[in-house]
């Protein structure tokens, strides 16, 4: 193997290594309990391991550095012909690795443009982005018989590429989301479970008697309930103007790319985090704060904090929540006003924590901009992650058209359900108006697992002035 395909193993081996690593702790964080011994053991030795791919990853770039500044141009003898060397060389130029949702929008924007000027999405990705092979193997759809769906060269050239956009597009959007963040880095993960299983759990316990001699014995009932995630989508369009399209600059695919990403994730956030959103059946979940009763934050200063933490804490640990599944949700500002506390000799009161999260008492936190404020303060939770029901489909169904017909509100009336439809309701046709509309979609939903999973405090000015 050569440099570049020893790099590609060396990381493939160490993936795996790094997945082993998070499933033999998340066992022990399922269960409730301590790392066996055995379990120890065997994390210590993938750790071991990863820190010595890591040093052979860091050598071989090197070497792999020092080989491209050495390398010497061929030269060309007058015995050599020079079609004869070019046949035994494999050049392939760099490719620039995109930023994320970068493909996804030249991906999108191409597609609309083909929807605009009725030409092959292809040929309008080679003239725009040239260099960008992967682009022109995504949209060879546009050559593809509809009638060809079961062919192998079809799947592998048309499904694999423009999945490869959607999860690129995935990328973009979900560390960005409070969702997003749990599993990542040192946050533990949600309770995956999969969409329309009937989950079956017990609230409660039964009890058992002493009894006398000749006494009759006492009964005992259990409580049990069965819960079942149904499919929910989270979905927003986001119209362009032709002329937007047209636009040979960058910033016209970033912009597609933000204003879908941005909504969506606003949405998903609010939703998840805002104790007053209620569940509407067969359309959003609750949030999982919605069931709640807040604790009174009982002031700014760090004492106040700590005090706040013990009883935030106390309500936690009483309804048997393992604190090592513990995940604090919060605001950027509370975030960034904790990281300036100060103790009395000039030192960083929360020496774990800074305004993008860290370690508060021990537990991580995951920081977001739609955590929610008011005039009052803001709500800071704390959650165990193992005891929140996710299901994600874990892709995004984007469609492109210029021939419709949108409602241009936020709130639309129009419904295709019997007699949902709303006569009065003026539609904008994207076609007459030289527009074009992107639809992003999301399936989605969550649910607590307990009532008592999460707990939070309300009206929160931690580190702000009195």
């Amino acid at each position: 193997m050569n440099i570049a395909e020893q790099m590609a193993s060396l990381e493939v081996t160490r993936e795996a290594k790094k997945k082993r690593m998070t499933e033999v702790l998340q066992k022990s964080v399922d269960e409730s309990r301590s790392t066996s011994p055995e379990e120890a053991q065997e994390f210590d030795t993938l750790k071991a391991d990863l820190k010595t791919l890591d040093g052979d990853l860091v050598r071989m770039r090197e070497l792999e550095r020092i080989t491209a500044v050495e390398a010497k141009p061929v030269q060309v003898t007058k015995d050599q012909p020079a079609n004869s060397i070019l046949s035994t060389l494999q050049l392939k130029k760099p490719v620039k690795k995109l930023e994320p949702g970068i493909a996804f929008a030249r991906y999108a924007r191409c597609k609309g443009l083909s929807f605009l000027d009725h030409e092959p999405a292809r040929e309008i990705a080679k003239s725009l982005y040239p260099d960008d092979e992967g682009l022109h193997r995504m949209l060879t759809k546009a050559a593809v018989p509809a009638a060809n769906t079961l062919d192998a060269t079809w799947a592998a050239n048309l499904v694999a590429e423009e999945s490869g956009a959607v999860a690129d597009f995935v990328e973009f959007l979900r560390p960005q989301t409070i969702l997003g963040k749990f599993g990542m880095g040192n946050i533990p993960s949600l309770r995956r479970v999969p969409f329309r299983t009937p989950i079956i759990g017990q609230t409660s316990g039964g009890d058992a008697y002493w009894t006398g001699e000749g006494k009759a014995k006492p009964l005992t009932s259990f409580a049990f309930t069965r819960t079942t995630i149904e499919p929910l989508k989270v979905a927003n369009i986001a119209v362009a103007t032709m002329e937007l399209l047209r636009d040979s600059s960058p910033s016209a695919a970033m912009l597609i790319r933000d204003s879908l990403a941005a909504a969506i994730r606003e949405r998903v956030d609010l939703d998840f985090i805002d104790p007053n959103k209620a569940a509407v059946t067969n359309v959003s979940p609750a949030s999982i704060l919605q069931a709640q009763t807040p604790i009174p934050s009982s002031g700014s200063d760090a004492e106040d904090i700590r005090a706040d933490f013990r009883a935030l804490f106390s309500a936690f640990l009483a309804a048997n929540n393992p604190p090592s599944s513990g995940v604090w949700i919060m605001p950027a500002t509370t975030a960034m006003a904790i990281s300036l506390l100060q103790n009395p000799l000039g030192q960083t009161e929360f020496p774990e924590f800074g305004m993008g999260g860290g370690l508060l008492f021990g537990m991580p936190a995951i920081v977001s901009d739609y955590a929610l404020r008011s005039t009052e303060g803001a709500i800071v939770a704390l959650v165990n992650a193992s005891d929140i029901y996710l299901a994600d489909e874990g892709g995004i169904e984007i469609k492109v058209s210029d021939q419709a017909s949108l409602e241009m509100d936020n709130a639309p009336t129009n419904s295709a359900a019997p007699a949902g439809a709303v006569a009065e309701t003026t539609l904008v046709s994207l076609w007459q108006t030289n527009c074009v509309g992107f639809l992003a979609e999301w399936t989605i939903n969550w649910a607590l697992r307990r009532v008592d999973s999460v707990q939070y405090l309300e009206g929160v000015t931690w580190g702000e002035a009195s």
